[in-house]
């Protein structure tokens, strides 16, 4: 009796030890995007580590294109998450008019996006990657210049240099012109990116067209000029994810956003510079970020 007792209850604990695998499960497998440049493969690989820290299975589909091919794979379900600008989706996807207000911004893509996509936007980093105008400190001191409004009041001694398209753009010298008012550089130098930031550190030039989070800023120490009219919208970083995702899987979002303040404009320029000054790869230096910041445990 005891040995047919003992049979039934080793029996029942391998059917109950089944039945909780069989429940449980290994967590879903989710594919990580990116776009095709340098600050996109240190985010998306964030988000890569941090969820596969939690358990998930990654497949990295990273430096996919531009926008709308990545935004094509999130629609068709190819991608299951990916590093977008608030101010990129809320211009290039959902074609709004312009809006400079970073929480105005945010909250109109986070409620379209899943209106209109059934995608989640959670929350976005401090981070700005927008259009900016940096100078070396000790020229911007020089000039007493902190501001682009006190740039523009010093316009007549300035070089500047940057992308052609940038003099006729809304977003470029007409743009800033509009809001402004009329002035003129001592002269406008259309440069090739790649020597923009060896001139300005050289004393060739006086300031130069750049994106916020440029690693360049950092390692060359430059000052980037406050937009105190605020011309150009907010390009804040953030994790874009189908809703399905979220809804099984709460606590990605309790993970990704507890990344998502870390990310300020100071540590961007410094993890892109690791990448493209230093020749590190992206993945070597989101993990040597996340364990420094202890959001990953090994």
């Amino acid at each position: 009796m005891n040995r047919f007792l003992h049979l039934i209850l080793s029996t029942l604990f391998i059917l109950c030890a089944f039945g909780l695998a069989a429940c449980t499960g290994p967590k879903a497998t989710i594919h990580v995007g990116s776009k095709d440049f340098t600050e996109q493969f240190v985010v998306a690989e964030m988000y890569a580590h941090v969820l596969e820290d939690a358990g998930f299975e990654i497949v990295r589909d990273l430096n996919i294109g531009a926008t709308p091919l990545v935004h094509e794979k999130m629609l068709a379900g190819e991608i299951s998450i990916y590093p977008e600008y608030t101010g990129t989706s809320f211009l290039t996807v959902l074609k709004q008019d312009v809006k400079t207000d970073p929480v105005t911004v945010y909250n109109e893509v986070a409620t379209m996006y899943a209106e209109q996509f059934n995608l989640t936007v959670l929350e976005p980093a401090p981070m700005n990657n927008t259009q900016a105008i940096a100078m070396t400190k000790e020229r911007a001191a020089e000039l007493g210049i902190s501001s682009i409004s006190d740039l523009v009041a010093n316009a007549s001694d300035i070089v500047l240099v940057g992308p052609i398209e940038f003099i006729d753009r809304e977003d470029g010298l007409a743009g800033l012109k509009g809001l402004y008012g009329e002035f003129e550089f001592a002269e406008y130098r259309p440069i090739d990116p790649g020597l923009r930031y060896i001139a300005l550190a050289n004393g060739e030039i006086d300031a130069v067209v750049a994106f916020g989070t440029d690693g360049q800023i950092s390692e060359f120490d430059l000052l980037v000029l406050e937009d105190d009219q605020q011309f150009w919208p907010p390009y804040q970083i953030a994790p874009v994810i189908q809703s399905e995702l979220i809804e099984t899987y709460p606590e990605i979002e309790t993970r990704l956003n507890k990344l998502a303040p870390l990310l300020t404009d100071d540590t961007m320029r410094r993890l892109n510079n690791e990448v493209s000054t230093n020749g590190r790869s992206p993945a070597d230096v989101a993990r040597e970020f996340l364990l420094e910041s202890e959001l990953i445990s090994q």
